[in-house]
C-alpha cells in the first residue's frame, strides 16, 4: 500500500544497498503505522548527470531523495517517525551526511488507491481486506519470500 521511491544523484547503489534500503523503508513503515510489511513497495531510480538541479543550478552533490505515498489517516507524529527512520538508518548505510538526503510523505486517500486489484482499506482495516485476497496471490507472495 505504501509506495515510495528512492531517486538518488551522484551516487550509485549496489544491488545490496538497494535490498538494505528496501528493508529500511519497509521495518520504519511496519514499525510505525502497524501495517504489515508486505504492503510496502520501493522502487529506486538513479537520475543521469545534468538531471538533477537546485535552485536552477546543476547539482553535483551526492543526493538522496525518498517520496513516500501513503494511505492518509496516519498522524503528523507517525509520519514524522518514519521520516526519521529513514534517514538516521538510510544515510548511516550508505555514510552519507544527513544535508545530503531529503524525504517527503504524501497522503493519498484509501478509496483513491487499488493494489492487488483492489481498493484498499482504511487504516487499521488490512485484516479483513487481506482475508479477501485469493489463496494463489497469498501463496505467491509467500513463495517470493515475502511473510504474508
Amino acid at each position: 500500500m505504501p509506495t515510495y521511491t528512492v531517486t538518488t544523484a551522484n551516487i550509485h547503489l549496489s544491488e545490496e544497498q538497494k535490498a538494505a534500503i528496501a528493508e529500511i523503508i519497509t521495518a520504519a513503515h511496519h514499525e510505525c503505522t502497524g501495517a504489515p510489511g508486505y504492503f510496502a513497495q520501493v522502487f529506486f531510480k538513479t537520475t543521469d548527470d545534468g538531471d538533477h538541479f537546485i535552485g536552477g543550478k546543476p547539482n553535483k552533490a551526492t543526493h538522496v531523495f525518498v517520496l513516500g505515498q501513503i494511505r492518509a489517516g496516519r498522524s503528523a507524529e507517525k509520519k514524522e517517525a518514519i521520516i526519521g527512520e529513514i534517514i538516521a538508518n538510510t544515510t548511516k548505510l550508505l555514510r552519507i551526511d544527513q544535508a545530503d538526503m531529503w524525504a517527503y510523505i504524501q497522503d493519498i486517500e484509501a478509496k483513491q488507491m487499488a493494489e492487488f486489484g483492489r481498493i484498499l482499506p482504511a487504516p487499521g482495516e488490512e485484516a479483513a481486506w487481506q482475508s479477501g485476497m485469493s489463496e494463489a496471490k497469498l501463496a505467491n507472495l509467500r513463495k517470493a519470500g515475502v511473510v504474508v
